[in-house]
């Protein structure tokens, strides 16, 4: 059984944006998360990983915050339903150890590991001393 179109796009504002579903979700009124967390992967973490599953480890790296807010993330109204950031997200600059080429990545709480949402960077991103890597604002996370 499939979702339909504009409850699709309601789901991806909940969480993206912090937009609550009138008669059915709020966000969390005591303590609502205000960003997002996303993280790179060597490979897919998969639905029963974490954002520490096969999360890339060079040199240089850290994970990056993003607001749950329309500033932050934006979702089309319009099928498919989708949702990318709004400005290109750059990790920081690998200044040794490269490691594996970037293959996923994934959208969670942070503090929790929570893996939310997750997808693959495409091209891959071959890591070498130097490389910044960056998710475009054509990345997109479906509800499809």
């Amino acid at each position: 059984m499939s979702k339909g179109n504009s409850f699709e796009s309601d789901i991806l504002k909940l969480f993206f944006n912090a937009t609550a579903i009138p008669e059915l979700a709020q966000d969390d009124g005591s303590a609502p998360a205000t960003t997002l967390t996303v993280a790179l992967h060597t490979a897919d973490p998969g639905e029963a990983g974490d954002q520490t599953t096969s999360e890339t480890a060079y040199t240089g790296y850290a994970r990056v915050a993003v607001a749950r807010t329309t500033g932050g993330w934006a979702v089309s109204g319009t099928a498919p339903t989708v949702v990318s950031p709004v400005a290109n997200i750059d990790f920081g600059e690998c200044t040794a150890s490269p490691g594996a080429a970037i293959t996923h990545f994934s959208v969670g709480t942070g503090t929790t590991n929570k893996l939310m949402y997750k997808g693959t960077v495409t091209p891959n991103i071959t890591m070498a001393v130097g490389v910044i890597p960056r998710l475009k604002t054509t990345s997109t996370i479906s509800e499809d």
